[in-house]
């Protein structure tokens, strides 16, 4: 180089990477510091308003195949609603304690579609009398499946398997929890894609651009971003359809576009209480609890990884085996009280949710125990909670195509505990990954075209133990990773420090890390009598 001398040396900070963070940082309020009640009120309404997407579409989708019709799909959602809160309730007082809604999933939706099917309701002519049988069914299978994430949670057995579990083997389980959903983002969003599009592009403005463009002390705009933009895009969806605007439309248009379509607020009560057996009392099919069985023990995987990342999201450390086994035996409660109640779907972590605690960096746990008190006081008020269920459907895909990337982007976080140079290390990676959405595409394609799954015998019982985890992304990924990592140059010295198994070591007990106490000891003083070891 012409009149120069040797380049100057690169500072040593330059070198560094990034270091490991065993709490995620930039977080404004973990999981024991709680906002102020104003802001814990608004944040916990929010959360209120994510769950109720999924706790609207399942009985919309379902109800209707039963014979039921606006009133039983508004008894339905709200009793959903309110076993969601109690449910969020317990988990966050006695389970993990981790600030994790606990709803209703679309695991269950596969194996209660076989029971609506059945041949001995085919028969039953009266529409109500129909639905209330169905429903029965429902519930004795709920009920029977509830055992399994009992038993395997409170055993203590599930905490023997998750003590194996590394960070390697946990990137893919968690990503495809976030990732997996993709069929719920923009395709639904589609479906009235002049207010779902909107939708997302204000979330994403309201979230991301404002508060770096005004630079505001308080981080109004980015914490409240959901409310903001589902307030604005709503109103601008009613003066569409006040306008107009779908008069000549087909109805499918009409059903997702139109604010006055859904019919829940003509037919809700003014103030209901579920109880339980109120469908009448449950009926028991051993092939059906099987296939529910399966279901639920395909959410109990779906909801580790969903744990973890909620628990990374709060900037806790990472969960202790016997939290983790824990959680999962309240869980397996949510789903008894899911088939005692009626709600015609079990219960897992409530993915949107955990999106959405990385957006607004809020991690209390007060702030979710304020939104389980928010579904229970609005399922017991039916007009007033039907307002908001009637919300459209594709604001509610709009705000899946941002919490179910947050998910899926931290499940990927879990790679800087882990050797990328390590060739073992990328074969499990991209194996399972590859697996765990190629292997339910196929079944889901398979099923789209023949009206039923590969698996297809006289049983239909077997037939859903077998498709229903094949359908699962992170199902297929998380158990190819578990098995892989667990199984392959297992006893090479390296394989430990590749799979960053030694970053979790001092997690592993419950009592190895003081700030594990902090986060996940009971209260009440509890302790003593269900102890964390």
């Amino acid at each position: 180089m012409a009149g120069g001398g040797a380049a100057p040396a690169p500072k040593q900070d330059e070198l560094q990477p990034h270091p490991v963070k065993d709490q995620l940082p930039n977080i404004a309020y973990c999981i024991t510091s709680p906002p102020p009640w104003p802001e814990a009120i608004l944040l916990g309404f929010q959360h209120y308003l994510v769950m109720l997407g999924t706790t609207v579409i399942i009985p919309t989708a379902l109800v209707p195949q039963m014979g039921g019709g606006n009133d039983e799909k508004v008894r339905v959602i709200q009793t959903l609603l309110f076993v969601a809160g109690l449910n969020t309730l317990f988990q966050s007082f006695f389970g993990t304690r981790l600030p994790a809604v606990i709803g209703g999933s679309y695991t269950f939706v596969a194996p209660t579609i076989s029971i609506i099917l059945a041949n001995r309701y085919s028969d039953v002519p009266d529409p109500h009398e129909k639905f209330l049988k169905i429903m029965r069914g429902v519930q004795g299978a709920l009920i029977v499946a509830s055992t399994l994430q009992i038993v395997i949670g409170f055993s203590g057995l599930w905490r023997n398997v998750t003590r194996f579990l590394s960070p390697l083997s946990a990137v893919p389980l968690i990503s495809l929890v976030g990732f997996g959903l993709y069929e719920l983002g923009f395709p639904g969003v589609a479906k009235c894609v002049e207010i779902g599009l909107p939708e997302i592009i204000a979330l994403v403005i309201f979230s991301q651009y404002i508060p770096h463009a005004i630079h505001a002390k308080s981080p109004v705009f980015d914490r409240f971003a959901v409310i903001f933009s589902i307030a604005i895009v709503w109103v601008y969806a009613h003066l569409l359809t006040v306008g107009g605007a779908y008069k000549h439309s087909p109805p499918k248009t009409q059903i997702h576009c139109r604010t006055d379509r859904a019919g829940l607020v003509s037919a809700a009560p003014w103030i209901r209480v579920p109880y339980p057996f109120q469908w009448g009392a449950p009926s028991f099919d051993a092939g059906e609890a099987f296939a529910m069985m399966m279901a639920a023990f395909v959410g109990l995987v779906e909801s580790t990884g969903a744990f973890i990342v909620v628990s990374r999201y709060a900037s806790a450390t990472p969960l202790p085996p016997s939290i983790l086994s824990r959680g999962i035996g309240w869980q397996g409660i949510g789903i008894l009280l899911d088939g005692l109640f009626g709600t015609l779907s079990g219960s897992t972590v409530s993915v949107e949710n955990a999106g959405l605690l990385a957006l607004t960096r809020v991690g209390s746990r007060r702030v979710v125990q304020i939104s389980a008190g928010f579904m229970i006081f609005f399922s017991v008020l039916g007009k007033f909670g039907a307002v908001f269920a009637s919300i459209p459907a594709p604001i509610f895909a709009a705000l899946y195509c941002l919490f179910f990337a947050y998910v899926g982007s931290g499940g990927l976080s879990f790679l800087q505990f882990c050797n990328l140079n390590s060739f073992r290390t990328k074969f499990i990676l991209g194996f399972s990954v590859f697996l765990g959405l190629s292997v339910p595409q196929y079944f889901n394609e398979y099923t789209a075209v023949a009206g039923y799954g590969p698996v297809h015998t006289g049983a239909r019982w077997f037939n859903d133990m077998i498709n229903v985890p094949f359908s699962s992304e992170p199902f297929v990924a998380g158990v190819v990773a578990f098995f892989l990592d667990c199984t392959l140059h297992r006893r090479d010295s390296a394989t430990r420090k590749d799979r960053g198994y030694h970053w979790w070591d001092k997690f592993r007990s419950f009592k190895t890390d003081t700030r594990s106490e902090e986060f996940y000891s009971l209260p009440f003083n509890l302790n003593k009598f269900f102890p964390s070891v």
